[in-house]
């Protein structure tokens, strides 16, 4: 059991590149997304956005896939996020501080299109990471 191809080009071309064309490639019109960030959304618009607006807070953002396993229509991967705080985030100023923290995403994959994608970040460590750089 592999990384579908699909969910690696997920993260490499939308997140990690920034390729908001791979939005009408690679996921489903009727996409529903839970973000590690809390976020939940429906449909490629409102996720374009959430790219849009995440990456702007988070220079050089990265989306790393430690592990991933699938079967059939399903894949589950533990991820690792990061980039240099330069925007508002989670209602803190920018510090300019690089973050990453840990998450655990399920997938479902319609055809060759990702239909649903539910995110579990560890907001908690990244909390603490922001705070400490506004001391």
């Amino acid at each position: 059991m592999s990384t579908p191809p699909v969910v690696t080009a997920f993260y490499e071309r939308i997140w990690n590149a920034g390729d908001l064309a791979g939005v009408s490639e690679l996921l489903a019109p009727d996409l529903a997304f839970r973000g590690s960030l809390g976020a939940e959304l429906r449909g490629r618009d409102a996720f374009r956005e959430y790219v849009t607006s995440t990456r702007a807070a988070l220079a050089g953002y990265r989306c790393e896939i430690l592990d991933c396993v699938s079967e059939g229509d399903r894949a589950f991967a533990k991820l690792r996020f990061s980039g240099r705080h330069v925007g508002a985030l989670r209602g803190r100023a920018p510090s300019g501080q690089h973050v990453s923290w840990l998450a655990a995403a399920l997938f479902q994959i319609r055809g060759a299109q990702i239909s649903n994608v539910w995110v579990l970040g560890d907001l908690v460590a990244l909390d603490a990471q922001l705070e400490a750089a506004e001391r």
